[in-house]
């Protein structure tokens, strides 16, 4: 079936993934068959001959919605960090309880998504490692991406009334994200979440006793 429309679900894979959503147009099929590869095997080590065969299209389909692999790349890491939003906070707005609960449970909601079979990774972490040349777009990407959740850490914080700078309280638990996302992805251990919720946990207290 030339361009035709197919889903793509990798086992294990919830709502989290834009690769694992419905396909309901020729290029949301490319966008997904290409954003399974990519972050699944590698942003350059995926050509896109290898694209193309996954999604069952023609090139020329290919090149009518993307002009270079680079563009398809930014469309495919706006879609996944959409998706992956969607989820996440989704998921954090079914908490109740006050700001320290709302932020101790991202670690809970981590600890989900790491115990997916699917779990690859951040896609955002992992292309701007590979494309470590600078890459403006990729790294536009990203910043996005991480702006998000540095604004729902940041009003948190506000709300929790912490002592100092709550931009700096924002920044800790991102990296104590990115440390257990990166961690995680190296061993397939997903209690590094649960490390960082300890982590968390012993940060806020220092924060709120003061």
């Amino acid at each position: 079936m030339e361009d035709g429309v197919q889903e793509f679900c990798p086992q294990g894979v919830s709502g989290w993934s834009f690769a694992a959503r419905p396909s309901k147009t020729a290029r949301d099929r490319i966008m997904r068959a290409a954003s399974y590869l990519f972050c699944n095997h590698g942003f350059a080590a995926t050509g896109v001959d290898t694209i193309i065969a996954r999604a069952e299209t023609a090139k020329a389909t290919l090149y009518n919605h993307f002009a270079s692999k680079e563009e398809l790349i930014a469309a495919v890491l706006q879609a996944e960090g959409e998706t992956w939003r969607e989820w996440f906070f989704g998921r954090l707005a079914e908490v109740e309880g006050p700001a320290r609960t709302r932020m101790l449970a991202v670690f809970d909601v981590f600890g989900e998504w790491f115990s997916d079979p699917g779990f690859y990774g951040c896609p955002f972490i992992n292309a701007v490692a590979e494309f470590d040349n600078g890459n403006d777009a990729v790294r536009a990407a990203a910043a996005i991406h991480k702006d998000h959740i540095l604004t729902w850490l940041k009003a948190q914080a506000i709300e929790l009334r912490v002592t100092g700078d709550v931009a700096e309280v924002a920044r800790s638990f991102a990296v104590l994200i990115d440390g257990a996302i990166v961690a995680t992805q190296h061993t397939r251990d997903p209690s590094f979440a649960r490390t960082a919720r300890h982590l968390a946990e012993v940060y806020l207290d220092t924060l709120t006793k003061r």
